[in-house]
């Protein structure tokens, strides 16, 4: 993170905007600390709810649900976790907090730091790319991802930039 850093050292941020999970908000004070701007927690910038599935491997969930694992992996964008949340939830209230961002940061540059699945959603709404194609955009860890939007419209700039 310490080469996001300096990549965006240059970049007038006006906030960052972080999933709660520690390795998201230790990441944006990484980013944080060659800014001169607030960290915002944003609850909905989370990474998907795996439910009964959390903490389990690939291998314990096949074991344990292979059903269950079988259409997770042929149809991941159509399945509900077991006491955790579809595909579908996750991406409604990933661009609800999205939009919110948007609204009350109109103008400015906002750094969102998150997850894999969050940064699919945010691009895949800008592309237009359905559901069941999302998994077709690479995200590395600590890629870098640019979306403008002027007068409503989306357009991404960078995908998936390395910065070192």
């Amino acid at each position: 993170m310490a080469a996001v850093a300096q990549y965006l050292a240059t970049e007038p941020l006006a906030a960052i905007c972080a999933s709660p999970l520690s390795r998201a908000m230790e990441s944006a004070q990484i980013v944080a600390a060659r800014q001169s701007c607030p960290v915002e927690c944003v609850t909905d910038l989370r990474e998907l709810d795996f439910g009964n599935f959390e903490g389990l491997s690939y291998d314990e969930i096949a074991a344990l649900h292979p059903d269950l694992y079988r259409q997770w992996m042929n149809t991941p964008t159509e399945i509900r976790f077991p006491n955790g949340e579809s595909f579908a939830e996750m991406r409604a209230r990933v661009l609800s907090a999205f939009d919110a961002i948007r609204r009350e940061r109109e103008g400015q540059t906002v750094a969102i730091v998150s997850h894999g699945g969050v940064n699919r959603i945010l691009i895949a709404w800008a592309l237009q790319i359905p559901d069941s194609c999302i998994f077709r955009l690479a995200q590395d860890y600590a890629a870098i991802n640019l979306i403008t939007v002027i007068d409503g419209v989306p357009s991404v700039r960078t995908l998936n930039r390395q910065p070192f």
